[in-house]
């Protein structure tokens, strides 16, 4: 199979970047491991909600349905995604991962998990920032009798088989699953860097209204602004500052710095011994398919500025910080993927203009001519 583009990832960077690519003009294809449209949010785990409310979790041409101010769960936002490749007609192929990509004499080549192999000019990498959770080193100085979860495979609290759980990492997902486990377990949190958390509302009026308002969600991510908001890096609270955590009968710890049988040690000195940890660090780039030189650094980490890859015909959607802080949200995608299937398009000769635009260039080479 040949075709212009192939998009990699069928999650909302490259359902966003299909639905671009099909008003532009050139052929493509979305590839997507997984076995339906949306499972990379429906297998999360269960009490996940999105960062944004739904007026902002809207994908380019079809809105979110539901209370506007409310948050979306995980399975909700699957079947969004699914409704939205049928309702646009996208042409996503399901369970279909790739595991080598290189160069070739037609541009790229890609060899898939079925056997097959796929050749494209362009190919855009929309696999997201959340791809493979990171696990340090000392996990594998625990016992074989604790059990050991990351934030990817934690689903719910019935699976967890020890009483006591020591979660790792307070970022968004940390905090999910700390007050999730906390009636049913005995759950301890080990803090890292100082998180700022954004109320619901300020002055009644709701807290991503003011971000956008402000300019503070599209600042550019070299700017001044976008530097502090990349600093900060602040997440939405929903109940989960500090405090309120404390309140449902989460114990606190600092940083884990060691481990050993079945004791973690924290950086105040302290040790507790544990039946259960959960890694909730963060995530890196699943990359080793990408086998081409320059386009990974030294680390595995995709290489790219703004999106744009130091390879010819390589490009990125949905990375984290690509132009602003949206842009790993699904509220700033859209505008992404439109910057980027533009690109494309016009490297096949297709004009990416808008009617207004072509309108007003008409207009001007009329009057020119009089």
């Amino acid at each position: 199979m040949s075709v212009d583009v192939l998009v990699i990832g069928g999650g909302q960077a490259g359902l966003s970047t299909a639905y671009w690519l099909k008003r532009l003009g050139p052929s493509f294809v979305v590839l997507d491991a997984a076995d339906r449209i949306g499972d990379s949010w429906r297998k999360r785990y269960a009490c996940l909600t999105l960062f944004t409310p739904r007026e902002f979790s809207s994908l380019p041409g079809l809105a979110l349905p539901g209370e506007p101010a409310g948050y979306a769960t995980a399975s909700e936002f699957g079947d969004y995604l699914e409704r939205y490749a049928e309702k646009f007609a996208l042409p996503v192929r399901s369970n279909q991962r790739v595991v080598r990509l290189a160069r070739s004499d037609k541009g790229f080549l890609a060899d898939l998990s079925s056997g097959e192999q796929i050749t494209a000019a362009t190919v855009i990498v929309a696999t997201g920032g959340f791809q493979s959770p990171i696990v340090p080193a000392m996990a594998a100085d625990l016992s074989d009798d604790v059990q050991q979860l990351s934030a990817e495979t934690y689903r719910t609290r019935a699976e967890v088989s020890g009483h006591r759980v020591v979660v790792i990492g307070d970022g968004a997902s940390g905090r999910d699953i700390a007050a999730d486990l906390a009636d049913s377990h005995t759950v301890v949190l080990a803090c890292g860097r100082p998180r700022r958390l954004l109320p619901e509302k300020i002055l009644g009026i709701g807290t991503w209204k003011w971000l956008r308002a402000l300019g503070l969600l599209s600042a550019d991510t070299n700017s001044p602004v976008g530097r502090f908001m990349r600093k900060a890096d602040p997440f939405p609270n929903r109940q989960r500052d500090l405090p309120t955590l404390g309140r449902l009968g989460v114990e606190l710890k600092p940083r884990a710095v060691a481990a050993h049988g079945k004791e973690i040690r924290f950086s105040d000195g302290t040790s507790l011994e544990v039946e259960t940890v959960v890694w909730a660090l963060g995530y890196g780039d699943e990359s080793a398919w990408l086998e081409i030189g320059g386009a990974r650094d030294a680390d595995g980490a995709f290489q790219h500025y703004r999106g744009r890859s130091p390879i010819p015909g390589l490009y990125f959607v949905g990375r984290p910080w690509q132009r602003n802080r949206a842009s790993a949200l699904i509220t700033g995608v859209g505008a992404d993927a439109r910057l980027i299937a533009a690109e494309v398009s016009e490297a096949f000769g297709h004009d990416t203009r808008t009617a207004v635009e072509r309108a007003l260039k008409l207009r001007l080479l009329i009057a020119t001519e009089n």
